[in-house]
Formats: structure tokens, sequence, C-alpha cells
């Protein structure tokens, strides 16, 4: 018996592990190494390769492909038709399996639609990806990146709602939450 919902259009390869409350809509794919935590949403349409990690709570929503060593933490949310890359300069003729980069979504990551992250790059906790942003390097925890290639621009809540620093040094968000600039580049969230 399954603890985790899958659409009759789906193929789950053998091998593969689910968790519980997880929902699996029409066309995907998730390859037989692929593990997967509790309580995800996979959208219509998506792939999951072997040598992918998908925390809880995380939503992939429609056209998008989880290629190897594609890791995604706990409560990750990936907008429609955005785009994770694993080799840095492909080639149709030579096969580069064995330089695969890791790419690492940090937890309540934020990736919106259409956003393409080229492989080997490490988005922080609670960082928004704008849609449409190609993202080319490291992204900061709780940093708001925008354009082609991405910039910062800013600074999120865990809420998601955008942050305005008070003297450049601290930001209260509506949510309530507090937040310190360290060393001019690192948002922390206080307690």
């Amino acid at each position: 018996m399954t603890e985790y919902t899958q659409h009759e259009t789906a193929i789950v390869d053998k091998g593969a592990r689910i968790g519980e409350g997880t929902r699996i809509w029409h066309w995907v794919h998730i390859c037989s190494g692929a593990k997967i935590g509790s309580s995800c949403s996979l959208g219509q349409n998506v792939f999951v390769g072997n040598n992918v990690r998908i925390g809880d709570n995380v939503k992939v929503q429609n056209n998008v492909s989880l290629y190897d060593n594609v890791f995604l933490e706990d409560g990750v949310f990936c907008g429609p038709s955005m785009v994770f890359t694993n080799v840095i300069n492909p080639r149709s003729h030579i096969d580069r399996k064995s330089e695969y980069r890791d790419t690492v979504v940090r937890k309540h990551a934020t990736i919106g639609a259409n956003a393409t992250i080229v492989c080997g790059v490490e988005i922080g906790q609670y960082a928004f990806i704008g849609a449409g942003t190609v993202i080319t390097k490291n992204v900061k925890p709780f940093a708001l990146v925008l354009g082609n290639p991405g910039k910062q621009v800013g600074w999120m809540c865990a809420c998601g709602l955008r942050l305005s620093l008070n003297n450049k040094l601290t930001a209260f968000c509506r949510c309530g939450l507090k937040y310190t600039l360290k060393n001019d580049e690192t948002l922390v969230l206080e307690s």
C-alpha cells in the first residue's frame, strides 16, 4: 500500500522512495534512485532524476525537470517551467556524466516561474529568485535576486514579504520578525 497519491499517467520507477502524503500529478516520471520527502507536490510533467533529493513540504510546479545532483531542502518552492542544469558545458557527442555539479537549494527558498539555475550553485535559505531570473552564482540566505544575470536587489522575510532596512542595519517585517544585517552582507533573523 502506497502512502502517497499518484496519478494513473505518472511513472514511478521501482526503488524510488516517496514520503507519506506526497501528491504526484499527471505525466510525472520519478527515477528509481530518487528520494522525495513527505507532503510534497509534484505538478504535471515533472521529471525527477536518480540522484535527486527532495525534502518535506516541497512544491514543484508544472514542467520542471530535477536532473541528477539537484538537492532541495524542506519547504522549497519551484515555480512553473523553471530550469535546473547539471553540466556546465554540455555537448551531445561528449559524455560528461562524471562532471555533474551539485546544485543545493536550502530550506524554504522560492524559485520563480521560468527562472534558470546554472549548476554548481547554492541558493540560501529563504532566498527569493524572481520569475525569469538566471542564477549563475551562489545566492545568500534571505536575498531577493532578479534579472539576467541575477543580481541581488534586496532582502526577503521568511514570510515572503520584501524587507526595508532601517539605517541599513535592521529590518522589521509586518509579520513581526526582526532582521539584522551583519558585516554589510549577511541578513540574520533575530530570535
